[in-house]
C-alpha cells in the first residue's frame, strides 16, 4: 500500500520543529553514543545546509499533516549522479510501520531521472539500520568503520554510470 507523504524543505526557521523531532527520537542518539543536539546546534546545522546547493534536509509529514521524521541527503555526492542519504530519521512512535521504506521509495522515484545510484550511510554499529537498507535492495559498498558503513543501490533506468570517487568502479 502506497502511503501519502509530504516532503517539506527544512529551513532555518524550522529548527524548533527539527529539535523536537530529535528529542522525540532519543534512541537514535543513544545508539550513536551521543547526546540529542541542542536547539543551537540544530539551528547551526540548518543554516549550514541552506548554504550547500547539494544538501537537502526535509521534514516528513503523513497525510494527516503529522510530523513523521526527517531526511538529510546530498545530490551529486560523492560523485556526479549519486544521491547520498546521510540520515533518515522516523519518530520513535512511528517506526516499524513502513514509513522509512516509503520515504526511500519516493526519494528514489523523485531522483531516478538524474541519479544513477543511491548511497546510504549507516552510522556506528547499527544492525537494524543495515537490515533496513538490505531489505530495500541495497548492498554493502564500503567499510568506513568505526564511523560508518555505506550501502548502495543502482536505480533502474538511471543515467549511464560514471567513474565514482567512493569505489573507483564504473
Amino acid at each position: 500500500m502506497k502511503r501519502r507523504l509530504s516532503f517539506t524543505p527544512a529551513l532555518p526557521h524550522h529548527a524548533p520543529i527539527l529539535h523536537q523531532l530529535y528529542q522525540d527520537t532519543p534512541g537514535y542518539f543513544d545508539l550513536l553514543g551521543g547526546e540529542v543536539p541542542t536547539l543551537g546546534e540544530v539551528q547551526h546545522d540548518l543554516l549550514t545546509a541552506a548554504e550547500d546547493p547539494h544538501r537537502q534536509l526535509e521534514l516528513l509529514h503523513d497525510d494527516q499533516g503529522e510530523l513523521l521524521g526527517s531526511v538529510d541527503y546530498k545530490t551529486e555526492y560523492p560523485s556526479p549522479g549519486d544521491l547520498t542519504i546521510n540520515l533518515l530519521l522516523i519518530k520513535e512512535g512511528r517506526q516499524s510501520q513502513g514509513w522509512g521504506a516509503e520515504v526511500v521509495r519516493q526519494l528514489e522515484a523523485r531522483h531516478a531521472l538524474r541519479s544513477r545510484r543511491v548511497l546510504a550511510s549507516v552510522l556506528g554499529d547499527n544492525v537494524r539500520g543495515v537490515q533496513f537498507w538490505e531489505r530495500l535492495g541495497y548492498h554493502f559498498e564500503l567499510d568506513a568503520r568505526p564511523v560508518m558503513t555505506w550501502y548502495a543501490k543502482e536505480l533502474p533506468g538511471s543515467p549511464a554510470p560514471r567513474q565514482t570517487l567512493l569505489t573507483g568502479r564504473c
